[in-house]
């Protein structure tokens, strides 16, 4: 047995020791690094959250928003009725209250994830300061032991000194498991930081913004639920009437928005379903670097306006006409006698402001048909932009004035052709 000890003690060299220990050490300095750097993190993103008082802030900016909203020069806007605007209050009124109660709620969160990130990231400091008093002392003994004379050792002091290393090698077992535990802990903190920015993009958004809720961040991506109201025509115009329709007061659409990394600035967008052409509006934004508050207000601008034109569209194919919206270019084709389409541009504002539509072209539809001349179209073009702009405002009244012309100028080009 006495032979058996000393090659025991030859199995775990000192150098080896020192090793391990300089491994521990380093990984210990590794997880004081990372604990610094998240709680330099976890400061910025909550002065970037900001207290209770900036959500309330929030909440009164918003109700000011809602009332400079309702006093901005919009397309849509300057032609609200007194009873359609009160009714559009009263549903922002609830849309403010619903926002208050959501933000409250919010608030109520982000206190929670406070404290347990607190609560977390002190107990990884005390848990990290522990370790380092361990390897002190383990050090420490570990520097006593190499002062032994081990050849000068009795059986029993050779034993204590076995039992010693078994102890050593379970305490490093130990702070191998503190490590991974606090690992664990750090990688939750992190977690609760990535919570606390998406909470701070969702109230921009929400607070900026009203009709619409944020449903989903990631990334550089911004899922929005865009409620739109729609107005109802006939207290706009007196010329247009939707015969036999029912209008929806409202349209739901989802608006993802992607934003340039670390910032709020527009990059790119899309809605579903994909009824509206945002191209231009993207542009736009982009060229001037305006808000996410002025694209979105520009989107429900447009939905506006694109409903009520395919609505108009739809209650005018029920006359002699067919018609067709094309809201990439603003373009109504009407299909006309002879094979011959009506190419009409509809005004800004149209059918909201009583804006007259103009003829832009005729071109023939079927290939295998001799479409009107180019002296026939630059005729009837310019007599049908020169007709009366209440006849113009309306388009089955200007469909049918048009077609009339188009028939009195190809009578009359068939009469000249037969003379000669």
């Amino acid at each position: 047995m006495k032979k058996i000890m000393p090659e025991s003690m030859e199995a775990t060299p000192s150098v080896s020791s020192s090793l391990d220990l300089q491994a521990v050490r380093s990984r210990i300095r590794e997880l004081e690094e990372l604990q610094r750097s998240l709680a330099e993190d976890e400061a910025y993103s909550t002065d970037s959250l900001g207290s209770e008082k900036l959500l309330k802030e929030c909440a009164l900016h918003l109700e000011s928003r809602l009332q400079q909203v309702l006093s901005e020069c919009s397309n849509v806007d300057s032609f609200l009725g007194i009873d359609d605007l009160d009714a559009y209050v009263e549903h922002m009124k609830e849309e403010l209250v619903a926002v208050e109660a959501e933000s409250s709620k919010i608030s109520n969160e982000i206190e929670v994830l406070k404290r347990t990130n607190i609560e977390g990231s002190n107990k990884l400091e005390v848990d990290l300061e522990l370790l380092d008093v361990s390897l002190d002392r383990f050090t420490s003994q570990d520097t006593e032991k190499e002062t032994f004379n081990f050849c000068s050792m009795n059986g029993e002091d050779q034993m204590n000194v076995i039992v010693d290393c078994e102890c050593n090698a379970f305490e490093v077992l130990e702070l191998d498991s503190h490590i991974e535990k606090n690992k664990r802990i750090l990688k939750s903190l992190q977690e609760v930081d990535e919570i606390f920015k998406s909470l701070d993009v969702v109230e921009q958004v929400e607070d900026t913004i009203g009709g619409l809720k944020v449903i989903g961040v990631a990334d550089n991506f911004i899922r929005l639920s865009l409620r739109t109201h729609i107005p109802n025509l006939e207290d706009f115009s007196s010329l247009q009437r939707l015969e036999g329709m029912i209008e929806p007061s409202e349209l739901n659409h989802e608006l993802l928005i992607e934003v340039l990394e670390g910032t709020m600035e527009l990059k790119n967008a899309e809605i579903f379903p994909g009824d509206v052409h945002l191209h231009d509006i993207i542009n736009a934004s982009k060229s001037v670097s305006n808000s996410l508050e002025w694209f979105v207000k520009k989107v429900q601008d447009r939905i506006v306006l694109c409903t009520l034109r395919r609505f108009v569209v739809k209650s005018a194919n029920k006359s002699s006409h067919s018609f067709d919206y094309i809201d990439q270019d603003e373009t109504i084709v009407c299909c006309m006698i002879g094979g011959i389409d009506a190419f009409i541009k509809v005004s800004q504002g149209w059918p909201l402001a009583d804006s007259p539509l103009k003829l832009v072209s005729l071109k023939s539809s079927d290939h295998y048909t001799k479409g009107a001349s180019l002296s026939l179209v630059c005729k009837v073009e310019k007599m049908a932009n020169s007709l009366d702009a209440r006849i113009r405002q309306n388009l089955s009244s200007f469909a049918d004035a048009v077609e009339k012309i188009l028939k009195e100028q190809m009578h009359l080009e068939l009469q000249a052709d037969g003379g000669l």
